[in-house]
């Protein structure tokens, strides 16, 4: 494929970059426990340059580290001791030819006092963000004032650390965003009121900084141009607030939307179409001059060079997919199109960071770990050794591909006619195409590196043992899990996996649901399409801890729709021939609700015949994801990477304790 407005230079101010693909900032928790730069903060970002990427904007740096945090490890450079730390990302971004801006931040309302040791938040007005619940103590005038030099002191760090450009942030709710938006802001004094008072923060930070660090040193502003939050900024008022930034001379315009209150704008789950809000961004296109930059869930090389064709934007940012495939501009520039690892919006890179760790990826084990796991080291090449795998899987196949760019021999055996194991049970139509893409990633690796994949074939311990292997590993999956109650061997129980391999078909039945997560909001959804009587019971589970509230309320939501009767916060206690009987979680009453069939979709158990056969015959048996008792696609990939990465120090290692054991 011709990719050649991808691969158009372009300009930011008097700035080229050499290609129009941008890292915009996301959080990692990467940073030091004072917000300095690491090593493992810089190998993350070197991983993206050297992946071919024009700009990278390193995440939201703080301005002011005692009201304005808004992360756990959030990097700063609110201080000059923060300057060679800085220097060296930019030196290491810099090395593969990108260029680095830094995006400048307070959190302002959207912080917490437990972020802030315990002191009350700040904003211009004491409004609450409900999402995040505390009220906040309006600014004094004197206090903005201070602000302002803050940020424009940070612009003058960066350009003082060789960073090439700075992002003002004014987006997704946080500080200056609450300045800007009349939901925020009631102040009385001159930075309150009329749009001219609203926007003068912003203007007196630009003015600052042109100021301080001249009027080449570029400089972007993100934006969200519609918070769809009532009272908030809409895209009538965003346009208002671009054409006054350009005015004021910003070189571009970072194009988003949503505060913390409507997060899932800013953060997409897997029930958001690619690029659905690239739209804003053409809308603001259409009235400035100066460049414009796009985001949201765009994935596919093809839906870039079509933005970028049609005009609606000039730089396209990729975000979660540049974690979960660094290598996103090389691959595509190569056309490698096939060898794209693309994100499936998971959320797992959120949720992680959050949570208080290190980012993670579900489908790209190295995100976070570079240091960790450094490029892959081969066999000798006088070393020949063949290791088995059971089960085609992510896990499985994960394995199969960092073994074989090792060097082993590999041979894989899936008993069924297709490759990707549980991943192929999802059945939401936007989220079945996220997941497809990842399917067809693993199963074009397996091609692509000649790995000898036995299809339709279940491997016997006979066999295996034939190939006299230097290891076996079983990812041989899980079987759905069924609830220890009374009743659930019942011949008019089923599972999700009868639902989706047409098993039964149910058609105009009376059906009660019960489980939770993505695989089972699928399930309730398909047996409504099927003209279906469903009621879905909502029984807290493993897999439903991956999904945020967010997505949760939006799957509840796209059910009603359905007419489906959801009953949560109640727990199942008993199955009977024509009705099931739970229980509330507050009040203890029991009540029955009647049904034709029950579907259980409770997540899945291990299933692993071979383990204990083999281990009897042989050394050097490992288990993989479901098989060994996991549940999630980022804890099968994890396992199959890691285990395939370091197979021959886990060999040795466990060699040595057999030693000492004897001894």
């Amino acid at each position: 494929m011709n990719y050649q407005n991808v691969f158009n230079e372009g300009k930011i101010g008097n700035l080229t970059l050499k290609n129009r693909v941008v890292m915009p900032p996301m959080g990692t928790n990467l940073a030091g426990i004072e917000g300095e730069v690491t090593d493992h903060l810089i190998a993350y970002y070197e991983e993206r340059a050297k992946g071919g990427t024009g700009l990278i904007i390193v995440e939201f740096t703080c301005i002011d580290y005692e009201y304005g945090k808004g992360f756990i490890r959030q990097l700063r450079l609110d201080d000059d001791r923060f300057i060679p730390g800085i220097h060296r990302l930019a030196n290491g971004i810099h090395k593969y030819g990108a260029k680095v801006f830094v995006q400048i931040h307070h959190a302002g309302r959207q912080s917490n006092s437990s972020l802030i040791h315990g002191k009350q938040i700040v904003a211009p007005s004491n409004v609450a963000c409900a999402a995040v619940g505390e009220e906040p103590r309006e600014l004094t005038t004197i206090e903005v004032k201070e602000l302002v030099n803050k940020f424009v002191q940070t612009a003058v760090r960066c350009k003082q650390a060789g960073i090439d450009g700075v992002e003002v942030h004014g987006a997704h709710g946080y500080l200056i965003n609450q300045f800007l938006s009349p939901e925020a802001n009631l102040r009385t004094d001159e930075y309150g009121g009329s749009f001219e008072n609203r926007m003068r923060f912003i203007k007196e930070i630009i003015d600052g900084i042109r100021e301080k660090c001249g009027e080449d040193y570029p400089v972007t502003v993100r934006l969200s141009v519609d918070e769809f939050i009532e009272g908030g900024i809409d895209l009538e008022l965003g346009k208002d607030i671009c054409r006054y930034l350009e005015k004021l001379g910003v070189d571009g315009l970072h194009i988003s939307c949503g505060t913390y209150d409507s997060i899932d704008k800013i953060i997409e789950s897997p029930l958001y179409e690619q690029g659905w809000r690239v739209y804003l961004a053409e809308e603001i296109k259409k009235e400035v001059n100066i460049p414009v930059i796009t985001v949201g869930s765009i994935r596919e090389p093809q839906f870039v060079e079509n933005i970028l064709t049609e005009g609606r934007a000039d730089f396209v940012a990729i975000g979660r997919g540049l974690i979960a495939d660094p290598e996103w501009v090389n691959k595509t520039r190569e056309g490698r199109e096939a060898e794209i690892r693309k994100c499936i919006n998971c959320l797992h890179c959120i949720h992680s960071a959050m949570g208080n760790s290190h980012i993670h990826c579900t489908i790209n084990a190295r995100a976070g770990r570079e240091l960790e796991f450094k490029e892959l080291q081969r066999l000798p090449s006088n070393e020949n050794r063949h290791v088995v795998i059971v089960g085609g899987g992510p896990g499985g196949m994960e394995a199969a591909r960092i073994l074989t760019l090792k060097g082993y021999h590999v041979t894989l055996f899936e008993k069924d006619n297709k490759l990707g194991g549980q991943l192929h049970l999802v059945t939401d139509p936007i989220y079945r195409k996220k997941m497809n893409w990842h399917i067809n990633y693993l199963s074009n690796e397996m091609k692509r590196l000649n790995i000898d994949v036995r299809m339709n074939t279940e491997a016997t311990v006979e066999e295996i043992t034939t190939f006299n292997p230097y290891a076996v590993l079983l990812a041989t999956g899980g079987r759905p899990k069924l609830p220890q109650v009374e009743g659930n061997d019942l011949d008019h129980v089923y599972t999700y996996e009868d639902v989706k391999l047409q098993e039964k078909v149910f058609t105009n039945n009376k059906v009660t649901v019960v489980g939770s997560g993505m695989t089972c909001h699928g399930t309730v959804r398909r047996l409504a399409e099927a003209g279906n009587d469903v009621t879905y019971v909502e029984i807290l589970t493993k897999a439903s801890k991956r999904i945020g509230p967010e997505t949760r309320l939006r799957l509840l939501n796209k059910l009603k729709q359905e007419n489906v009767d959801i009953v949560t916060d109640h727990k199942l206690v008993k199955i009977l021939p024509d009705s099931i009987i739970v229980e509330d979680l507050v009040s203890g009453k029991h009540s029955e609700i009647e049904s034709e069939y029950i579907i259980v979709a409770m997540g899945v158990e291990a299933y692993n015949p071979l383990e204990k056969t083999l281990r009897d015959q042989m050394e050097n048996v490992f288990v993989l994801g479901d098989a060994a008792g996991y549940g999630s696609l980022s804890e099968a990939t994890r396992g199959g990477f890691e285990k395939a990465y370091l197979l021959e120090s886990i060999v040795t290692h466990k060699r040595e304790e057999e030693v000492l054991e004897t001894v």
